[in-house]
């Protein structure tokens, strides 16, 4: 037992060695660990308040951001949507702006296609030993009640030492290539204008969403 008048050094020594001990439990989770334990916490709280959430999907995309939102490689994600072309000429102030508003249309893209499942259990698939690599595949299935099964892949990446979402793929949707062609249409269509392509992207993507769900 520890006695209060131990020497600080030796309560210092204690604590930094727990928080090794945690760091490793942390460091030592695979890809498909991170995804298994991230989208049970996420379908749990998806399945106890449907009801709500399809009356106040605002309500959902917050407690989306809230269990995932820190497991998402938001920058690698944003460059990759700008390409080379774009994320170049764009200044520090530009990129946060756009990573801000791309995470909002992220969680709204994918709360929405996880709204409209009526499901029953989603399932991590096994995937290949992933020891030395820093990037994974990801892959699921997420039953629903009418016995149709939706797959849903997660591309991972190993970033200081933690999994995080690079891409997702829904019913062979590429949201990464739908984004980024999505992206080069906007700079387009707003005639290079980077600000404007940055401050429309939420409303582009969800009229983008919508014309493609009436088709």
């Amino acid at each position: 037992m520890i006695k209060l008048h131990a020497p600080v050094s030796l309560l210092r020594g204690l604590m930094l060695a727990l928080l090794v001990a945690f760091s490793g439990l942390a460091q030592a989770q695979t890809a498909h660990e991170t995804v298994e334990r991230v989208t049970e916490e996420l379908f749990a709280d998806l399945n106890a308040n449907r009801d709500q959430y399809r009356q106040e999907p605002q309500a959902f995309y917050a407690a989306m951001d809230r269990l995932i939102g820190q497991y998402v490689d938001v920058e690698g994600v944003t460059r990759s949507v700008m390409t080379v072309r774009y994320s170049r000429r764009a200044t520090p102030e530009q990129m946060q702006r756009f990573q801000a508003n791309f995470k909002q249309s992220l969680m709204q893209f994918y709360g929405n296609a996880l709204l409209e499942y009526d499901n029953r259990g989603v399932r991590v698939l096994p995937g290949q030993v992933e020891d030395g690599a820093e990037r994974a595949e990801v892959r699921m299935e997420v039953s629903g009640t009418d016995g149709v099964i939706h797959p849903v892949s997660y591309t991972m990446v190993l970033i200081g030492g933690e999994w995080r979402l690079r891409n997702v793929i829904i019913e062979g949707i590429n949201l990464g290539k739908l984004f980024r062609d999505q992206f080069a249409e906007a700079m387009q269509r707003n005639r290079n204008n980077l600000d404007a392509v940055i401050d429309g992207w939420v409303d582009s993507v969800a009229r983008a969403r919508k014309a493609g769900a009436a088709q």
